[in-house]
């Protein structure tokens, strides 16, 4: 597994899930250029459909175990722009799997060039009490597993998980 930190290849069968997202006029400040803060917006709905492509729906998991996940803390570094209309290619991949936490690794692409890079740690807690908790059996079972080798006909689809089961 390469370090994500160091871009050597655009979005590419060894470096995880990989989800299409458009650059719209709500995403850009007044200079056209995407507002940074848009990015954590970008880096959440790659997730979110890793973890439904995963079959993790994270409304049936609050309804069906009582648990949500919560992100915790964030790290990102910008690199290049991303502009008006650019369509990005959002790579996300467990870097460590843990009983209560799962730290994600994630990139925005564009055409090849790397634009930002984060880290992000999302926690399991008790829906009712905000308190951490253990994932549940089922769910770290699927994170495992990762999504299917699925790849869509726009190129943007699962090719790896990348899961380390450090700390479980």
């Amino acid at each position: 597994m390469r370090d994500m930190k160091t871009p050597s290849s655009p979005p590419g069968a060894e470096i995880g899930f990989a989800w299409p997202i458009r650059v719209y006029y709500e995403d850009t400040d007044a200079g056209g250029i995407v507002f940074y803060a848009n990015y954590l917006k970008f880096f959440e709905r790659a997730r979110t459909e890793w973890l439904r492509a995963c079959g993790i729906e994270q409304g049936r998991l609050a309804r069906e175990t009582g648990t949500l996940f919560i992100v915790s803390s964030t790290a990102l570094d910008y690199r290049s722009p991303a502009r008006l209309d650019d369509l990005l290619t959002i790579v996300s991949r467990i870097e460590r799997l843990g009983r209560a936490s799962v730290d994600f690794a994630q990139e925005a692409w564009r055409d090849g060039t790397l634009l930002a890079t984060g880290t992000i740690r999302v926690g399991c807690v008790d829906a009712a009490a905000l308190r951490p908790t253990a994932i549940a059996p089922a769910v770290l079972a699927a994170l495992r597993r990762g999504p299917p080798d699925t790849r869509p006909n726009n190129g943007a689809g699962n090719t790896g998980t990348g899961v380390s089961t450090a700390g479980i």
